[in-house]
């Protein structure tokens, strides 16, 4: 998914501040549901994240163009570990893997399988 970084996402030295990173790769996950027609919340069902390990290697600035991409590392029953990277050119700024629940009403749930064919 390509993003472009706006005045809005940077400090005031023209730096993408470092939370909008994690914004970025939510945008990119919620886009592979978009793609397919779906909505990444569903009345009852949806994900949230659990755990985010992240790695900050190069600033993206104002007006850049950033790739992310996405790629699932693991699959439990309840959970997805998802890799993210977000590159600005051939150039990689930015790592996350990031581990994702399914909850249905609240609690922990089995993610359905048309669920995991999006992230195929």
């Amino acid at each position: 998914m390509t993003i472009r970084c706006f005045y809005e996402d940077t400090d005031i030295g023209g730096v993408v501040y470092y939370a909008n990173y994690l914004k970025f790769c939510e945008r990119a996950r919620s886009n592979m549901f978009f793609e397919k027609g779906l909505s990444p919340h569903n009345d009852n069902e949806f994900f949230v994240v659990k755990k985010v390990e992240a790695d900050y290697i190069k600033s993206a600035t104002f007006a850049d163009l950033l790739e992310v991409t996405s790629k699932v590392v693991s699959q439990k029953n309840a959970s997805l570990e998802i890799f993210h990277e977000i590159f600005r050119d051939e150039e990689l700024l930015f790592t996350a893997k990031i581990k994702l629940a399914y909850l249905k009403n609240y609690k922990p749930s089995k993610i359905p399988k048309e669920i995991l064919e999006i992230f195929q």
